[in-house]
């Protein structure tokens, strides 16, 4: 018997050290190439450095300076909200409508799946972001079109009460990987939920209201949460397309933090600001997560909310 357990005990450990060397690949990159860098950003964050010296310890001073004397944080920070507010619930709804279409079972579905989800691939380049600005720029396409029915355009981009427009569009317009998701949720609903809703006399409209959304309501806040923090890290729309103008109208929050960062040198101050940053968006994260308890339907929890 005593020999049987060593045996075990060999094996389990033979077991355990062929794991931790097959893992050992994501963990080394795991942990210099993430955990390290947000351990070092921490500490800068506490520091006035400029690449170029030493860092210089000085305590809660970039924090404090932020969040007291920096005009500019409260911009990028209310321009950054107000880009969130609009451009997350539009490309859930968006995206959700484009999804419900593709969910057919129409002939050549899978092409007119594939074409529509083809732009997402590139929607995030810098090539897209060129092309939205040649797109919506004076003498853009958007203008040559409205001239054709004798509309006289504006500069969308140039235009503080509209450039904050375009790269709303421009944001809901990569809806593929949202559109993905819902179309995975859509198919994952019993069909027998729509028959029986049927029987009972109900509407398309009744159909959607009290077995879609319920049903696709964790996949809606799924792609609500990835939403939020992905919207709260645009940078390179407003970085290509705008350049934070006309009048800091598209000053983002994370091309603010970027020119602190690498225009100004001021390393620990942007470390500051990516750590006020992560803290805004947890905070929001948590309140979403406390939220969904209230709208969130879980069916492996008999419809109770988590």
């Amino acid at each position: 018997m005593r020999t049987g357990g060593l045996r075990r005990k060999q094996r389990s450990r033979e077991t355990n050290a062929a794991g931790y060397i097959f893992i050992s690949p994501w963990l080394i990159g795991f942990l210099l190439l993430t955990l390290w860098p947000i351990a070092q950003s921490f500490y800068l964050s506490f520091t006035e450095y400029s690449l170029l010296e030493d860092p210089v310890w000085t305590g809660l001073d970039n924090y404090r300076s932020i969040l007291t004397d920096d005009s500019t944080f409260t911009k990028s920070l209310s321009v950054t909200f107000l880009f969130v507010l609009f451009s997350v619930p539009l490309k859930l709804i968006f995206s959700l409508l484009v999804a419900m279409a593709l969910s057919k079972s129409l002939r050549g579905m899978n092409a007119y799946r594939t074409a529509i989800y083809f732009p997402s691939l590139i929607g995030g380049s810098i090539a897209v972001a060129a092309l939205w600005r040649n797109m919506f720029g004076l003498d853009g396409y958007i203008n040559q079109v409205l001239a054709w029915f004798g509309i006289e355009g504006i500069g969308w981009i140039s235009n503080p009460s509209t450039s904050l427009g375009t790269l709303i569009l421009l944001n809901t317009w990569q809806f593929g990987s949202t559109m993905v998701i819902f179309l995975a949720g859509l198919k994952q609903i019993p069909q027998e939920l729509y028959e029986s809703a049927s029987v009972d006399g109900a509407g398309k409209l009744r159909k959607f209201w009290n077995i879609t959304l319920p049903m696709l309501s964790p996949v809606m806040f799924f792609n609500l949460i990835l939403g939020v923090i992905g919207s709260f890290q645009t940078f390179t729309s407003a970085f290509i397309i705008t350049k934070g103008g006309p009048v800091n109208s598209t000053y983002m929050y994370a091309l603010f933090l970027y020119e602190k960062a690498f225009k100004h040198y001021q390393m620990g101050y942007a470390s500051a600001l990516a750590w006020i940053l992560l803290t805004i968006v947890a905070l929001l994260t948590m309140i979403n997560f406390f939220a969904s308890r209230y709208w969130v339907f879980y069916e492996s929890e008999g419809g109770r909310p988590k």
